[in-house]
């Protein structure tokens, strides 16, 4: 592949102009922002299967967590439908639920948080 000579002088004569606004300017690039860092929380259960999230048995039933409730490890805390088939989450852990992350009904993936426990 051979590289046009036209097209590197005009990027060196960009350049040249880059450097001739940017004169007398004080470009600190330690002062730039860095992105935050995603926390991903250690005390989470996750999603087994891809399907759809139900937080109660059946429509209008009291859900099976919510906010501040204690749990234990192996309580359902959800329910994944997959295929017309119902699959119970069980936490995988003792905690109190800090946070439920999905909506009744809605879709969800593999590995992706449901609720975050304390």
């Amino acid at each position: 592949m051979e590289i046009d000579k036209k097209i590197i002088q005009k990027l060196i004569e960009t350049l040249e102009d880059l450097k001739k606004s940017t004169k007398g300017m004080d470009l600190n690039l330690a002062e730039v922002k860095k992105e935050k860092e995603i926390e991903i929380p250690k005390n989470v259960v996750k999603s087994p299967i891809v399907g759809t999230a139900y937080l109660s048995p059946e429509p209008g039933a009291k859900p099976f967590v919510s906010s501040g409730k204690k749990i234990k490890k192996g309580d359902t805390v959800m329910i994944v439908e997959a295929m017309k088939t119902m699959n119970h989450v069980p936490s995988t852990m003792d905690g109190i639920v800090k946070k439920i992350s999905v909506e009744d009904g809605q879709p969800v993936e593999y590995d992706q948080i449901l609720i975050v426990l304390e």
